[in-house]
């Protein structure tokens, strides 16, 4: 049996035959796109030549991208363990053509890797082709129709023209586009139940059919959508394509499912070792393939940088991540599980992917921590679910309303179709169509948030030729000439320069500052920011640039204090490395010219003592003066020299190196300085957790850091001479003072408490008795929650066979405390239902165990009225908890 590693190295190597240059996949996290939370295509890193905003020094071009779909348009979550092939986390093999070949090459290797290589029955196949739209006036693809017939033995009639939606490519609402023609495989008779139940007609491009199922699309790239919405012929054709590696492996090895090639079938087998549940058909075989899936997504994102999150991608890995702990679940599994699993990836696809080896550890303490704060959450949904449905009972209704499980969904990461499961076994439908239009609002708010550079109007251009060459490496200042300018939504100048000194943001760090000048007039630059190829200045000033030259100059002083902490970044992470680890991998940064922010993986707090000895260690490689070594290289000699490479960072084939000799070598573009000692001292100022298994060190260099341990001597000066104590003799002192403070605090408390018995026994007086109980309810005046407590264990410790209902407005909130006797608790009296009963009196509602319960109220106003009430309230409810025990 041809294995997954086979297929996906045949289908390189094919290509590199045919003169396709071999690109590594990017990151399944994009860096560089504001329009993406996840790479979801193999072209997406290809954009740029696409948009004409970048170039490649080749023409061809052959990768397995590793894709996620979870979001947006792209998004098949829902979809995954309900079928056989749907995923949220996917390879995407692929090859392009970049003004080269067209379409008759792009099908006719098609056709040949398909079946004359791999073997795959040629009367299985079927074609489909764009059919035309004579409402756009745009013409049927007879030319992809007419090849599939010359250029391979397909017949006629297995050529489908089908209309726009299955088969015209569109990038976005404007930009290119193209028809696109898909290989199509019958799998044969009884493989798809809904056709075999008579749901539908079996064929293809029909929905949801899981006989006739798409292997391959061909996108021939030869429009150019304009914003009026018509179309113009591109003046270089492209070809971009795109074929599932779990699709073919699975049809390849003659499996019945995605799920039983072996890019899964080592996952499933480790599931069901760890749950001790064998794989089945029904609930328990959707669980295992939605926890294979989102495991594979979870991993590759993690891995790439991302983490979860209440925003952004970060939501959707979070929401993934509890749709898999709650299926796991259905396999009885309580404590968190899913986090094992993740070693057993890294053998499955560590070969092609070494991240995932050597981010393991990292990412399962991720995930694990993520499975048991969502333990924590888990219960709170369930009881919020409980309740609604308990509600739409009372109320007779049989509908789950589409605003709960939206907030379910939203709020406690509940997948929408596990919610319908669980509806249906207390017999209740969902308002599916009111959820679809919570979540189109909020589709519609994430897509407003990540327009970016998208907003730039129409660009004029003033020169022809290239534009955009960095030059400030070397220089800061230049004469140059605007090759196009365009205004933002904002109403800010956008400038392309011919060549430039201005650094754009990237690999942490930020965009320069300057100025650019020339006689049209001058413009002051904010920052400076990649757009595909495209630096892209971004400028306040009025005036509109013309052809004459300009002068641009970067701000020497930002930029050098900037630089420090460039260097300074690679310096920390070496230390950190050389003191905690070699599992410390740098997470992110900021590189700034006031301070650097580091980002790094570690499972636990570094000691006092660690953090020192990497800030000496810093300090020490400054003091070296080393010259830096900074050089060009080619990416696989340099990683195989250890240089370090960071994951989730994209890099060409041909890679910058920045390297203090002796010390650390990374991948690196951004601007660093001569010589170690310019950055003159480094001190660390705080040190943190930002998320599981990742943390934070905020660091200072150069005057910053001089200015701030200026800050701090003058700061001890001042202590010193208010506790009269010298340096020495500080810690002592304060540590006395404290010790004095707490001795002092624990007398009031002792006051306080004496205090609060006397309130209690001086309450006792205004008791009642309702069928046998005693009852007190009554306003008190105190300072905080901790004495409505206080008064309120006084109370029930005092009262026999009673119930207490206490009042207060505590810093303008208004708090209810109701406590129930022993006695009473044993006879089913509850102190949180009591509670609730008279706080809906002043617009409040509350809960708690049965002999302590406490409230809030919204409209202090009516807090007197609630607590005039609770006598009535509770002997009502006293009498109707008898009348319950006697029926």
């Amino acid at each position: 049996m041809k294995t997954s590693q086979a297929i996906r190295k045949e289908f390189i190597s094919f290509f590199e035959d045919k003169n396709h240059k071999f690109v590594r996949s990017s990151p399944v996290v994009p860096q560089d796109d504001p329009t993406l939370l996840f790479t979801n295509a193999g072209m997406n890193q290809f954009k740029d030549v696409f948009l004409e905003t970048g170039t490649r020094d080749y023409a061809r071009a052959v990768n397995s991208q590793k894709c996620i779909r979870a979001s947006g348009k792209h998004n098949d979550l829902e979809d995954v363990g309900r079928d056989n092939y749907h995923h949220t986390f996917f390879e995407m093999l692929g090859n392009w053509s970049f003004g080269d070949y067209f379409k008759r090459e792009a099908i006719a290797w098609a056709w040949e890797l398909l079946v004359e290589k791999w073997g795959l029955p040629a009367d299985s196949l079927y074609a489909t082709v764009f059919g035309g739209s004579p409402e756009e006036g745009l013409e049927a693809d007879e030319v992809a129709a007419g090849l599939w017939t010359e250029v391979t033995p397909l017949p006629e009639a297995r050529v489908l023209r089908c209309g726009k939606k299955d088969n015209f490519w569109e990038m976005g609402e404007i930009g290119p586009c193209g028809p696109c023609s898909e290989v199509h495989m019958d799998l044969g008779e009884g493989t798809c139940p809904l056709g075999e139940a008579g749901v539908h007609e079996c064929q293809v491009n029909q929905e949801g059919c899981w006989r006739f199922i798409e292997l391959w699309n061909l996108v021939f790239i030869q429009f150019n959508r304009l914003a009026s919405g018509e179309l113009e012929p591109l003046p270089a054709q492209h070809v971009d394509t795109g074929m599932g590696l779990e699709r073919i492996t699975r049809v390849l090895q003659g499996k019945q499912s995605n799920y039983d090639s072996d890019l899964f079938t080592p996952i499933l087998d480790a599931i069901a070792e760890i749950t001790g549940v064998p794989d089945a058909e029904g609930e328990v075989g959707v669980a295992f393939r939605v926890i294979a899936d989102h495991l594979r997504s979870l991993t590759f994102a993690i891995s790439d940088g991302a983490l979860p999150s209440n925003e952004g991608r970060g939501y959707v890995l979070r929401r993934m991540l509890r749709r898999a702990a709650r299926f796991g679940k259905v396999l009885g599994m309580q404590e968190p599980f899913i986090h094992k699993l993740v070693p057993v990836l890294g053998e499955v696809m560590g070969d092609a992917f070494p991240e995932l080896r050597v981010q393991a550890a990292h990412a399962a303490r991720v995930i694990k921590a993520e499975e048991e704060s969502f333990a924590q959450t888990l219960d709170r949904g369930l009881e919020i679910f409980e309740r609604v449905a308990r509600e739409q009972h009372q109320a007779g209704s049989k509908t789950l309303p589409g605003e709960e499980v939206f907030r379910l969904y939203d709020t406690y990461g509940f997948p929408v179709d596990l919610t319908r499961l669980m509806a249906e076994e207390q017999g209740l439908a969902v308002d599916m169509e009111a959820f679809e239009q919570l979540m189109e609002g909020q589709r519609a708010m994430g897509k407003a948030a990540s327009q970016g550079l998208q907003d730039a109007g129409d660009w004029t251009k003033l020169a022809g030729g290239t534009h955009s060459a960095f030059e400030g490496y070397d220089t800061l200042q230049l004469e140059t000439q605007v090759h196009s300018f365009s205004r933002n939504a904002e109403g800010e100048l956008l400038l392309l320069l011919e060549r430039t000194p201005f650094y754009a943001e990237g690999g942490g760090q930020v965009g320069d500052q300057g100025r650019i000048y020339g006689e049209a007039g001058e413009w002051r630059v904010s920052d400076v920011q990649r757009d595909g190829g495209r630096i892209v200045h971004i400028c306040q000033g009025a005036a509109e640039p013309d052809q004459r030259p300009v002068t641009a100059e970067v701000d020497a002083a930002r930029r050098s204090a900037t630089t420090l902490n460039h260097t300074a970044t690679h310096l920390l992470h070496r230390a950190l490395k050389n003191v905690l680890g070699d599992h410390v991998n740098q997470a992110g940064s900021v590189v700034h010219p006031d301070y650097l922010r580091f980002d790094y993986t570690h499972f636990e707090k570094p000691g006092t003592e660690q953090l020192e000895t990497v800030e000496r260690m810093v300090n020490q490689a400054i003091r070296a003066n080393t010259p830096m070594k900074i050089y060009q290289a080619d990416y696989d000699t340099a990683i195989a020299n250890g240089v370090t490479a960071l994951f989730g960072e994209k890099y060409g084939d041909q890679v910058r190196v920045v390297e203090v000799p002796e010390f650390t070598a990374e991948l690196c573009g951004g601007c660093h300085v001569r010589a170690t000692g310019d950055i003159g001292i480094l001190t660390i100022v705080s040190e943190s957790s930002i998320a599981s298994g990742v943390r934070r060190i905020a660091a200072l260099t150069g005057e910053a850091a001089e200015a701030s341990l200026r800050k701090a001597s003058k700061l001890m000066e001042e202590l010193q001479e208010r506790v009269n104590a010298s340096a020495e003799e500080l810690p002592a002192r304060i540590k006395g003072l404290l010790e004095e403070r707490k001795k002092l605090e624990q007398e009031l408390r002792s006051l306080k408490k004496s205090g609060r018995a006397g309130d209690a026994k001086a309450l006792l007086d205004k008791t009642t008795t309702v069928n046998g109980v005693t009852v007190l309810s009554s306003e008190v005046n105190v300072g905080s929650v901790e004495e409505l407590r206080g008064i309120a264990d006084s109370l029930r410790k005092e009262m026999k066979k009673g119930v207490a209902l206490i009042g207060a407005v505590i810093d303008g909130k208004a708090s209810l405390l109701c406590v129930v006797t022993d006695d009473l608790v044993k006879q089913n009296v509850k102190a949180g239902e009591i509670v609730n009963l008279v706080a809906e009196f002043a617009e409040g509602r509350g809960g708690g165990p049965p002999h302590m319960a406490t409230a809030g109220a919204k409209n202090p106003g009516k807090l007197p009225l609630a607590v005039q009430q609770a006598p009535e309230v509770i002997s009502a409810y006293l009498s109707k908890l008898s009348d319950q025990v006697s029926n």
